[in-house]
């Protein structure tokens, strides 16, 4: 079973863009837009676990320069 998550990303300010760009290169990462309003970015990402998943946002996603902050939201099947 594969989980699936939407990584809400704020950046510095002006990037962004490329922020979205380099993170849309990162193997599991299914999609990443950059958008207004709080977040800067919205990454929609998915792994083989949870412990997958965490190494991911922590390894790999915030390791891409000019991210603030990230906050990690699991999707659930009610």
């Amino acid at each position: 079973m594969v989980v699936q998550a939407y990584i809400l990303i704020q950046t510095e300010v002006g990037k962004a863009a490329d922020v979205a760009a380099e993170i849309a290169q990162i193997k599991g990462v299914t999609q990443a837009e950059d958008v207004t309003g709080p977040y800067d970015v919205i990454v929609r990402a998915e792994a083989r676990s949870v412990d997958e998943l965490g190494k991911l946002v922590v390894a790999r996603i915030q390791a891409v320069e000019g991210i603030t902050r990230t906050l990690t939201c699991p999707v659930v099947h009610l």
